[in-house]
């Protein structure tokens, strides 16, 4: 895998702070890192160094290493001794990740199918069209914000508790991601033909076809995601 620009230069690396965000530093700089490694914005065993990221933040380096304590705890990065901090984020955890949410996801989707009130379904079918309509006008904004309204809907209609719990640990696509996902028609296309055909089995109460596809999208989707993030490299 080749090199990508060290921390030093910064360049389409991190973005600064907002200094009105600072009561909650440590969960922004959390969350922008975070977003960032699931970016592939660094490579796999790139050292991170906890000042020059403070700098780039514009904060101090305390918020920073706490964030960092953090992506240590989700298993992002890895603090050796004499070595610093390292990236551990690799395109085989990617895949772990998201066979993870499919599992999760589509759990979710033949519980909705078996739960969903004849109230929230109308909902559920509104949402789809509004998907159709940003598809063809390509507004790739709203199409990320009615994909998370959409799966939202079915978490929702599902009811449970446990799961939706975990499946908060398996969100790993950034808006960047999912900007250039949704920037290709053809992607477009496929994607809400696949959340139509979720949204239907739900409906329809159908809970094995529900979970299927949903399985289905959110591993197809994923191969999206790895092809964008690592291209063809293999992890070694």
């Amino acid at each position: 895998m080749a090199d990508k620009p060290g921390l030093s230069s910064g360049v389409g690396r991190i973005e600064r702070l907002d200094p009105q965000l600072q009561l909650t530093v440590r969960d922004h700089v959390h969350r922008i890192l975070r977003g960032a490694i699931l970016a592939g914005r660094f490579t796999p065993d790139e050292k991170v160094n906890e000042r020059q990221l403070a700098e780039q933040f514009g904060v101090s380096t305390t918020p920073v290493k706490e964030a960092l304590r953090l992506l240590e705890a989700e298993g992002l990065v890895q603090s050796l001794p004499r070595r610093g901090i390292l990236i551990r984020f690799n395109i085989n955890w990617a895949e772990e990740m998201i066979l993870a949410r499919a599992a999760l996801e589509s759990m979710i989707g033949r519980l909705a199918a078996r739960r969903m009130s004849e109230d929230s379904k109308p909902t559920l079918k509104a949402t789809v069209g509004l998907m159709e309509a940003a598809t063809v006008s390509g507004n790739a904004d709203e199409l990320i914000a009615l994909n998370e309204t959409f799966h939202d809907q079915i978490h929702r209609a599902s009811r449970c508790q446990y799961l939706v719990r975990l499946i908060e640990r398996q969100q790993f696509y950034d808006a960047s991601i999912r900007r250039i996902i949704h920037s290709d028609p053809a992607e477009r296309e496929k994607a809400l033909h696949e959340h139509s055909a979720i949204a239907a089995a739900i409906i329809d109460g159908d809970a094995e076809r529900a979970e299927k596809q949903m399985r289905d999208h959110v591993v197809r989707s994923g191969e999206t995601y790895l092809s964008i993030v690592f291209g063809n490299k293999e992890d070694v």
